[in-house]
């Protein structure tokens, strides 16, 4: 096996692939060396231990959930376009589920999810407040049902539901 030096983010990418393709018991210095085909050396180079890669594999993931929110604040475009794509960035993200997981066995996790939940939440309250629909439950159970779809066993399209759940919100409005 050829030895290289990664870096820091490769690993990270590497983490955020394992997780989702296997869950949090990939995210180990010798599975991960083993898929990048290189030593755990470059594992340890950037990072001081496991629980330390694992930190900075959350920290990556919670600057971009937050940013992804940030940038959707100040989209332009109806908040019926506006609720779709927010959706379909949830929908679409393979490492969201594997997380959420993650998060019954590991407190940082929980926190994180908790944090980003949070500021989705203020986001999706204030595209709801553009349609006149006021109540915060309607934001809570528009989040459920975006975490909840993906872990339907169907063979139907998550975007087909998240379509007709936007719609029957804007018929609401």
């Amino acid at each position: 096996m050829a030895t290289q030096r990664l870096s820091p983010e490769k690993w990270i990418d590497a983490g955020f692939l394992a997780l989702a393709q296997s869950g949090p018991k990939a995210l180990a210095a010798e599975p991960l060396a083993r898929h990048l085909g290189t030593t755990k050396g470059s594992f340890y180079w950037h990072f001081k231990d496991v629980p330390a890669f694992h930190a900075a594999l959350l920290r990556e993931w919670h600057a971009k959930a937050l940013a992804e929110v940030m940038d959707m604040l100040q989209a332009d475009g109806p908040p019926d376009a506006r609720l779709r794509a927010f959706g379909r960035s949830i929908l679409d993200d393979p490492t969201e589920s594997a997380l959420r997981v993650w998060a019954h066995s590991d407190a940082a996790v929980a926190a994180t999810l908790r944090e980003v939940e949070a500021q989705r939440l203020t986001y999706l309250a204030h595209l709801l407040k553009q349609l006149d629909l006021r109540n915060p439950a309607f934001a809570n159970a528009l989040l459920a049902s975006l975490i909840g779809l993906p872990q339907l066993h169907t063979t139907s399209d998550p975007h087909a539901a998240l379509d007709a759940l936007v719609d029957t919100i804007v018929a609401l409005a």
